[in-house]
């Protein structure tokens, strides 16, 4: 389907005359290049409705089936769309040549919408004068569009914009609103929350790679590409784990990895998240006065610690999910002022620590606009001081990703303020891997277009990926995939209290049943 070995434009032999090529030196190119370096026709809006090649686009299929590519109504920002679709198998590619580009990065993005289903269906920048770059196209089951980008480093003046499908009978694609200009995107941050990993390894837990060759988990894991680290504290947790010590011993692994570090705060001796934020036993009966000093106190303590041993905290959550506030009673919603006071603490006292230390405030609100503006707005007018939006988002409990991109969007525009997906993850099968079932165990459960497969779970998370890397201005941080290590050992539980308690989240690991590395740990590596 790709045309790299093709010549799309024509060139002078040695034998031209002088003439002809001052006439052209002087006159054709720079007119010619200057228009090839803007996309033609982007939003598909110069062709009546079924054009099967559109103004200023080529399109190719290996197979004669060019009529799967056509345009029709029904557009993003206008009245047209390209689509790709056939009522049999197809494959077809609509591209755009561009020539007369100074070298440097260029992004390309689009609007896009997708049934799912397809081999490959994908947008790409190809012929730029190194690797191809392409980004996949999400399954859009809500009918929503998604915005999605692609950047590649142009040399020699020439890159192809290229829409791609290859697809099953009735599956179809949507592009729209395309835009190619100078610039890149990335995410800095790939990152795992391994909080668990001391303690499945206590347990016997192993590790491979996908290849079966043995390993430790976080060195498996930063082969594939992660380079983060995310870590609970509890305060006095009764089991002994994600205490400071462990914290403290994990950090250390992290750096020697070369991987940087962001601390979890939960303020708590346990879980703390929508549902639950209890004060630390040994904090029970203080007063709001007194939880601000507790705050600061354990919040300089554990950071100070982490420096003294030369692993300083690149990002620091204060609070785990705190949309009804933490330390409750004190510290809820309901008591916003109070709530700021603590958060103030505890920034204040990392900031004292370490001033290039981020401060991230983490909210479970990934698809809800609403619920996080009046969160940070609560927050910014009582000047509670924070670096980065930080939020938990799983596709089947938080909706669907375009919810996902329309808050990372709208809140990193409002506040500005880069914005990082601090948990997310999926289930790559919904077998049971121990006693206690799973917190996702049906295909009911399922986000939709996403199969509990190895195969689905990657899909989910390039899609996220993908969507955080879109955030207009470059504020998309990147993505803290949840205990991606903790697979299913016996004494290696969710209750800090209870030794016989199991594990429901290691059909959502990274590492299979059989121990192996599961392809999803392969986008670690993205760009």
């Amino acid at each position: 389907m790709h045309l790299a070995h093709r010549t799309w434009r024509t060139r002078l032999g040695a034998t031209a005359t002088a003439a002809l090529g001052a006439l052209l030196l002087t006159a054709l190119p720079a007119q010619q290049a200057q228009a090839a370096t803007t996309l033609t026709n982007p939003g598909f809006e110069s062709d009546a409705t079924g054009t099967a090649t559109p103004t200023g686009w080529s399109t190719y299929s290996a197979a004669g089936q060019n009529a799967a590519s056509f345009t029709e109504n029904g557009g993003s920002g206008g009245n047209r769309r390209l689509t790709h679709w056939s009522a049999s198998a197809y494959k077809v590619e609509t591209y755009q040549y561009l020539t007369g580009l100074a070298d440097g990065t260029y992004t390309l993005s689009a609007r896009v919408r997708s049934s799912g289903g397809q081999n490959s269906t994908y947008i790409a920048l190809r012929n730029c004068g190194g690797a191809e770059q392409r980004t996949d196209l999400p399954p859009t089951a809500d009918g929503a569009w998604i915005r999605v980008v692609t950047s590649v480093r142009v040399s020699g003046g020439n890159c192809t914009v290229s829409l791609n499908s290859d697809a099953h009978a009735g599956e179809w694609a949507n592009f729209d609103d395309l835009t190619f200009a100078p610039g890149a995107t990335g995410l800095s941050i790939k990152g795992g929350d391994l909080s668990t990993l001391p303690k499945n390894e206590a347990f016997g837990a192993t590790y491979s790679g996908a290849a079966g060759q043995s390993g430790n988990a976080l060195g498996l894991l930063r082969g594939a590409g992660m380079n983060y680290v995310r870590l609970k504290v509890w305060v006095n947790p009764a089991d002994g784990y994600n205490n400071k010590a462990r914290v403290l011993a994990m950090a250390k692994r992290a750096k020697a990895e070369g991987m940087k570090v962001l601390i979890d705060f939960h303020y708590s001796d346990r879980w703390a998240d929508p549902g639950q934020q209890n004060k630390p036993a040994a904090w029970a009966s203080h007063s709001y006065s007194q939880l601000r000093t507790d705050v600061y106190n354990h919040t300089y303590d554990v950071l100070n610690a982490l420096k003294a041993q030369g692993t300083t905290a690149d990002m620091v959550q204060i609070g785990n999910e705190i949309n009804g506030g933490m330390l409750w009673p004190e510290g809820s919603t309901d008591n916003w002022t109070q709530l700021a006071g603590l958060l103030t603490s505890g920034a204040q006292a990392a900031k004292a620590v370490s001033s290039s230390t981020q401060i991230a405030l983490h909210l479970a609100k990934g698809g809800d606009n609403g619920g996080t503006r009046w969160w940070f707005d609560q927050a910014v007018a009582r000047q509670v001081p924070f670096d980065v939006i930080a939020l938990s988002y799983y596709g089947y409990w938080h909706g669907p990703l375009s919810g996902l991109q329309a808050n990372l969007d709208d809140v990193s525009a409002r506040y500005g303020k880069p914005v990082l997906v601090a948990e997310t993850a999926y289930a790559s099968t919904l077998a049971n891997g121990d006693f206690l079932e799973n917190n996702i165990a049906t295909s009911g459960q399922l986000a939709p277009g996403y199969p509990a497969t190895p195969a689905g779970q990657a899909a989910n998370l390039r899609d996220v990926m993908n969507v955080v890397e879109a955030v207009p201005g470059g504020r998309g941080l990147g993505i803290v995939y949840w205990e991606p290590a903790w697979t299913a050992v016996k004494g290696s539980g969710w209750d800090p209290q209870d030794p016989a308690s199991g594990n429901a989240w290691e059909n959502q690991a990274l590492f299979g049943y059989d121990k192996k590395l599961l392809p999803a740990a392969s986008w670690f590596a993205h760009r």
